[in-house]
């Protein structure tokens, strides 16, 4: 008989829309999932998403590097609903081009699984896309944003 080795369901979240909750413990290191879906360069990105969606801030992307980008939103699976946190208890980890979500601590089992999203935007960003790019993950460490977390300048002497 097949072993069940679902780590974890998708459910309604209080930090956006749906997210992906712990069903049973899951020990630090534990590779949870692969993040899958339609292999897409940039060119298609952008052809896919324009900026005047209603909600631009939303998609399934993830950046590979480079030209390549995975689109859960086409071909994925469930761990594109994992959601963002600025104190994560999992990380994103790019091996060969694939994409593994992996528990940075022991998950006890109800507990929501979160990876901090540090996503990149081409220039400055506006008001509107601070505002698109909003965190609402509710963690004392949260600097209030999905985007990545930009190292102050060092001062001149």
């Amino acid at each position: 008989m097949p072993r069940d080795r679902t780590l974890f369901e998708v459910r309604p979240s209080s930090v956006h829309g749906f997210g992906g909750f712990a069903v049973r413990r899951i020990p630090r290191g534990t590779r949870i999932a692969e993040y899958v879906g339609e292999r897409l360069t940039e060119a298609e990105v952008d052809a896919r998403y324009s900026d005047d969606r209603p909600d631009p801030g939303h998609t399934f992307l993830f950046h590979l590097g480079g030209d390549a980008y995975i689109d859960a939103s086409h071909q994925g699976n469930e761990s594109r609903f994992i959601n963002h946190s600025c104190d994560p208890n999992c990380e994103s980890d790019v091996v060969d081009g694939r994409v593994y979500i992996i528990a940075l601590r022991d998950i006890e089992p109800g507990e929501e699984l979160t990876y901090d999203y540090a996503l990149e935007i081409e220039e400055d960003s506006t008001p509107e896309e601070d505002a698109a790019y909003a965190c609402r993950c509710g963690s004392p460490q949260c600097r209030g944003t999905m985007l990545e977390s930009r190292a102050e300048p060092a001062e001149e002497a």
